[in-house]
Parts: structure tokens; sequence; C-alpha cells
């Protein structure tokens, strides 16, 4: 079962979809998560999420000024800045 990812920026939805996997940066550093991932609430780092789709497609998006936050399957990251990278 995938995780279902919503990556918002403070102005726009940025990325919404399912995903095996997303590395994102925090201030504690790097952190991977993934399905079955215990509840987690951390503070975004400037830098890169990475999100890898259940068809092995990678989705890259800068982000900074924000939090993610694990509970369930669902994951939610909010920065104040993010963007797709092309």
């Amino acid at each position: 079962m995938p995780v279902n990812v919503s990556l918002v920026s403070a102005d726009a939805e940025v990325w919404t979809g399912e995903a095996t996997l997303v590395i994102a940066k925090t201030v504690e550093g790097e952190i991977g998560l993934m399905t079955g991932h215990e509840p987690i609430l951390a503070i975004l780092a400037q830098g890169q999420v990475r999100i890898t789709q259940p068809d092995g497609s990678k989705v890259l998006a800068n982000a900074q000024d924000g939090f993610l936050s694990m509970e369930g399957d669902v994951l939610t990251i909010v920065a104040g800045n993010a963007a797709l990278v092309a």
C-alpha cells in the first residue's frame, strides 16, 4: 500500500499523489518515509523533497520553511516555499 502524499506551499498545492518512498531534508537531517512509518512531525530544512511513485518514476521539489507530518499512510508536507524541479 503506497503513502498518500500532499506537498503544498503557502499559496498553492504543489503535488499530490501516491508514493512508495519520500525523502525530505529536516533540521535534524534527511529522513525517508515509507508505508508503515511511525507517526512523525518534523521541521523542514531548505532542500529537496524526493518522491518515488509506485511506477518507479521520481518527482523532485525544492522546499523550505515548513514542516512534514506522517500519520498512518498519509504524509503532508507544508512549506512556506515549494516548487517542482523541472
